[in-house]
């Protein structure tokens, strides 16, 4: 059964969970946070999206961001792909 197309939020503003596979930790250690918060910092930039919070897990993130220039779902592929 396909997923249910995301309702497009009128402010722009999205709270954003990312997990890992099986719940598998995706962060082993400091380098990796420095490296996501860096990605997230160079693609919001270039997409001009605003970060307004984060936290980082071991096994999982949440993102509450404002869209910018483009979708947020390409925004974040590019992020979740680099």
């Amino acid at each position: 059964m396909p997923r249910v197309a995301r309702i497009k939020s009128s402010s722009g503003i999205y709270h954003i969970i990312t997990r890992g596979i099986n719940q598998q930790n995706i962060f082993s250690s400091d380098d990796d946070y420095k490296r996501l918060l860096n990605t997230l910092a160079r693609y919001c930039r270039k997409s001009n999206c605003e970060i307004y919070a984060y936290c980082l897990m071991d096994n999982h993130i949440h993102l509450l961001l404002k869209e910018g220039q483009e979708p947020i779902a390409t925004t974040m592929k590019k992020i979740g792909t680099s």
